[in-house]
């Protein structure tokens, strides 16, 4: 891309904003020329902004560093400064969702880390690797919010990440029931250990809201486009539990599947070798080659060796063998879930939006 998109991070100080900030500093199609947050942080440098709190072992991006935060509600401002806007507040459903409609309506596309509007059914929720298509439902929303420009573009849940992806490759097997048990890690709930003291040794059976995610949102990015919305699927049908675990980073998932027509052992671990979805067939710059890695050995993956394969944006698996009791094959897999499961996955989303023509210079 000869010139550099302009864009804006609405939620920058946060643990998936500094992610935003991190990966696009070199980034070779997009530029950060604003970061905004809460009005208590705005007029602050972005280095005086995230200081004490920055998350992440690498340093501040420099450029990014200087920059001026402004209040995440001067929309007209931040209209002014960019092209497109990454969002990651931390603010409720009902707000987030008029903010980022909002910024819309400015003409500024957003692309959403938060689960606002992943249920509104003209907005696109994607994994660029698996259901691309979807983001033609854009012209449906620019008609019924008023814009040439504008629209909003989600990614779903960090904690559908890994196992999706291995699914989806199986597609022509007919999946016909899923039982997922997530093991998720604590940046998940934007915390570290410094800051969640009490993980340290410990394991909590529960995340507030994360099992119907895991049941729920693939149904959508399985679903298909028609008359102007996302009509999502009826089948296969799964049922999740997520547990967190002490980990600052990675989310792995113990799968258990039953086709319509079982496929051999063969057949699964060539669809997983040969599978490349739209980011790899345009070689987009985050995405990851290969998407899907396997590994022969039992004891992998392992989220601290292999979350970050592919630059944390790859999907790692292991252990395939046979369940004869309940499905037909079980698997484990992992997805790093600040990365690929929020802001790389985002990044990923826009690279493939500005491919498709949704994402220009103003």
């Amino acid at each position: 891309m000869a010139n550099k998109l302009k864009v804006g991070v609405v939620g920058a100080t946060g643990m998936v904003g500094q992610r935003f900030v991190s990966l696009l500093a070199d980034h070779p199609w997009f530029e950060v020329t604003s970061v905004a947050a809460s009005a208590s942080s705005a007029g602050k440098s972005y280095a005086d902004a995230v200081a004490g709190r920055w998350t992440l072992a690498t340093a501040v991006p420099a450029a990014a560093a200087r920059l001026t935060v402004t209040d995440a509600s001067q929309i007209d401002r931040i209209a002014g400064e960019v092209d497109f806007v990454f969002c990651a507040v931390d603010m409720d459903k009902a707000a987030t969702a008029k903010l980022e409609e909002d910024y819309a309506r400015a003409e500024t596309p957003v692309v959403s880390n938060n689960s606002a509007h992943r249920w509104t059914p003209d907005v696109p929720m994607v994994i660029p690797e698996i259901n691309p298509q979807h983001n033609d439902v854009i012209e449906a929303q620019r008609k019924r919010l008023g814009t040439k420009r504008g629209f909003v573009a989600v990614k779903p849940n960090c904690s559908i990440q890994s196992y999706v992806p291995a699914i989806h490759p199986l597609w022509a097997f007919g999946p016909t029931k899923i039982a997922v048990c997530t093991y998720q890690a604590i940046s998940g709930a934007g915390k570290t250990f410094a800051t969640w003291p009490e993980m340290v040794d410990n394991v909590i059976p529960f995340i507030k809201g994360e099992e119907e995610k895991s049941e729920q949102e693939p149904l959508k990015i399985w679903g298909t486009l028609s008359g102007g919305k996302i009509v999502t699927a009826t089948a296969p049908a799964i049922t999740a539990q997520c547990i967190r675990v002490p980990v600052s980073d990675g989310h792995m998932a113990a799968v258990f599947v039953a086709f319509d027509k079982k496929p051999t052992r063969e057949q699964i671990l060539g669809a997983w070798k040969e599978y490349a979805g739209k980011p790899q067939q345009l070689e987009l710059p985050s995405a990851p080659s290969p998407f899907l890695h396997y590994f022969d050995d039992d004891t992998r993956p392992q989220t601290r060796l292999d979350r970050d394969a592919g630059n944390g944006q790859a999907i790692t698996i292991g252990r395939l063998r046979p369940d004869n009791a309940l499905f037909d094959w079980r698997f484990v897999a992992l997805s790093h879930n600040t990365v690929r499961g929020a802001a790389g996955g985002a990044v990923l989303t826009a690279e493939l939006l500005a491919n498709q023509g949704f994402l220009s210079a103003k």
